[in-house]
This record gives structure tokens, sequence and C-alpha cells, in this order.
């Protein structure tokens, strides 16, 4: 096999494509076309330890530099691919070059959601996706001790975390009525708020932000409620928006995410896409789902690069997520839209518990909260579509790999 590659985007999954690649022995031209600057790097890091300061640029690297230091592969950083011609089979940068393809992968991600607030652009309001981005903030955090966050999901919580442990006032605005509303049920956000306001974050629910306030930098957030919180540092945390404006442009169908079978192909055979960009079948919900998370990039690459090396694999895993936040890891296996019941497994008071989702007697999902023997055994569980009752699932003395 001596086909030209071509992939667009330089993040986890494209990382991962790369090495899964040269795993099948892929014997063709690679082409990595990366927006920033950096060789694929990890994300979930940037939020938590890049940000506190534990973490150097250099270990966030998903491979060093020598593993792309190879003459199959070629990498073109700092370049923005404008337009893809499908028949044709060409990229077209904004450097003015033409890339040829036989195979292209659409590993474009995610951008974080713009709100589009009046003062979002002056000096010390940030949104927060890239090294770049959290350079920025950190080096603000120097001469900052008022932070307001705007969104309490899992980015605004973990970076509301790092503000505390370091010491500045933190207030979090969060337009829903709760805490990470979008992921967990009531009792996980009941639980994560009480946990914050006891490290002494500020909570403003229920309200949202029309604009902030300053002449040279940031000095103030003003909400819903004409009330005007203090900051010298603002970091907006809105959620993320797939970016699938290119592969739309060049016809390929996209939803709410670039539209791939379970084998990562999109509506054009030769176009494969992967990451937090897709919208894929998922066999375990029966349904199409977008999802935004570490391991379903690295899973639909390996797919992909399998599928590409002529080794038919069908994509169909659990979904699982993770945030640190204190000395608490939330570890999230399934999704749980659509639940009927919650069973809590332990006690929260004692930081170590699970909230269990059901839906007419099915378990559908978990939220683990530093239970990561619960995590591991739940998955099985849940792939299986297990009915179990549920005072037997709320057993702290039953263990999962038991009920299988």
């Amino acid at each position: 096999m001596n086909d030209s590659l071509v992939i667009v985007g330089a993040g986890h999954a494209a990382g991962q494509l790369v090495t899964s690649l040269k795993q099948h022995k892929y014997a063709g031209r690679i082409a990595l076309i990366g927006d920033e600057p950096q060789l694929p790097y990890q994300r979930p890091p940037l939020s938590k330890k890049y940000l506190s300061g534990e973490m150097d640029a250099e270990r966030l690297l998903f491979k060093s530099a020598s593993f792309y230091d190879d003459d199959q592969i070629e990498t073109r950083l700092n370049t923005h691919v404008e337009t893809i011609n499908l028949e044709q089979g060409l990229v077209n940068t904004n450097a003015g070059e033409s890339i040829a393809y036989d195979t292209l992968v659409l590993a474009t991600g995610s951008r974080a959601r713009r709100l589009n607030l009046d003062g979002e652009n002056l000096p010390g309001v940030f949104y927060l996706r890239s090294i770049q981005d959290v350079d920025a903030i950190r080096e603000r955090l120097g001469t900052s001790q008022r932070i307001a966050i705007v969104g309490a999901g899992y980015i605004g919580l973990e970076v509301a975390a790092v503000c505390r442990q370091s010491g500045r006032d933190v207030t979090v605005i969060e337009v829903t009525d709760r805490v990470m509303s979008r992921v967990v049920s009531p009792d996980v956000s009941a639980f994560y708020q009480r946990v914050h306001e006891e490290a002494g974050v500020v909570f403003h629910l229920s309200t949202g932000v029309t604009r902030i306030l300053g002449d040279t930098h940031a000095r103030a957030v003003v909400t819903d409620k004409d009330e005007e919180i203090d900051a010298d540092l603002v970091i907006i945390g809105a959620g993320i928006v797939p970016n699938i404006e290119l592969a739309k442009s060049a016809g390929v169908v996209v939803d709410d995410g670039i539209v791939v079978d379970a084998y990562c192909q999109t509506s054009s055979p030769e176009v494969y896409a992967v990451g937090d960009c897709t919208t894929h079948p998922n066999p375990i919900y029966q349904r199409q789902v977008r999802l935004e998370s570490v391991h379903n990039a690295l899973e639909q690459a390996k797919t992909a690069a399998s599928n590409i090396c002529g080794k038919p694999q069908e994509y169909g895993q659990v979904p699982w997520f993770w945030s640190d936040q204190y000395d608490l890891k939330l570890q999230i296996v399934g999704l749980s839209q659509g639940y009927d019941e919650v069973v809590i497994r332990g006690n929260p008071d004692d930081r170590r518990f699970s909230c269990l989702y059901l839906r007419d007697g099915v378990f559908i999902a978990i939220d683990a909260v530093n239970s990561p023997r619960d995590f591991i055994q739940s998955k099985a569980l849940i792939a299986a579509g297990a009915r179990i009752d549920p005072i037997t699932l709320a057993d702290t003395a039953i263990d999962f790999k038991s009920m299988m």
C-alpha cells in the first residue's frame, strides 16, 4: 500500500491515528496538518496540572518529536486547511498549497463556544482550549486575585479548583440551576457544589452574563440580574462546538457533527473522520451520538486506522469520561440521558461513592467518585444492558464483577 494519506487536524485523535497507522505498518505517505504550532498533545491536563504548573508542555505531547522524525511522515503545523476538493482529492491550505490524497481523515476536533459578550475581547478575558490559552491565563494569574469563571461544567470547575488551591478568590457564574447539569444527576451536582463551597468558591446559579466591564483590562462581570462581580481575570467555559464547517463546505454529510458509520467512514468513502467532530452510531444506546472525550478520540482513531489498512473493524464501545477536582476523581461510564431512576452506592459524606443511572430497569451509566473499582467493573454491566435489582446495586458489599 503506497497511497498518500492526509490528516486534517493535529489533536489527540490525530496523534493516535498516526501511531495506529505505524503499528499496522501502513506504507503510504502521511501528511499531518494542524492549526496550532504544537505536535499532537493532550488537552485534559490543560485545565488541571498544566494550569497549576505541575505539568510542563513537553509532558503534554502525545508522542515525542522524535516519533514524527520519519521519512514517511510530513508534519505541517501552523497551517490551516481552507477547502477540500473531493473530486480531485486535494486539500488546499492558507499557504496556497494543494496537497493530494488518496485517503483523507478529518480530525478537526472542536473549539470553545463563544458567548460574544460586550467586553469579552478585553485583556484579562480568556477562553480555555489550547496551550496558548493556558499560557496566557497563567501569566495573568500572577497579578490576579479575583477570578470570575463563566460556566460550571468540567472546565469551569476544574479551573475553579486550581485557582482556589492557589489562594485566589473564585466566583462561578452558571446559567442553569446546578453545576455540571448537562452530565450528572442533581445528587452529584449537589455534592460537587458543596465541595467547592467548602473550599471557598462562590456560586451564582440560574444566572447569565450580559457583559464584561473594563477600560484597559477586565474589572467586573455584569450578570442578567444587574449584579457586578469584581474580577481581575475572567475565564469563560461555555462548552465546545464541533469543527464541521470544512467538511460541510466540501459536501460531506454533517449533522450535529461529521456523520460517520461504524467504520468511521463519512458519506465520501475515501474520507474518514474521528474525534470530537464526529457523530456516530452507538450500538449500545441504539442512536447517533457525538462524544467530547479522549476515549472516543483514541478509539475512533484506532478503528479508522484498522479500516484504512484493510483490516475491517467496527467501533461500538461504552463511552467514558473523567474530571479531576481537588482530591476527587470523577469517572463517568455510559450516557445517562433519559434515565428514570438513580441509585446511590456508598456515602457522599465519605467523598467516595457512585451514582448509578437506570432506564426501564436497565443499568445505563454511572458516575464514580473516588471509586475506581466501580468505574472499571461497571463497563461490562452497562455494555450488556444488565437488569439488576436496585437494592443489590446499592450494596457496596457486593462488587459489580459478581453481578455479571
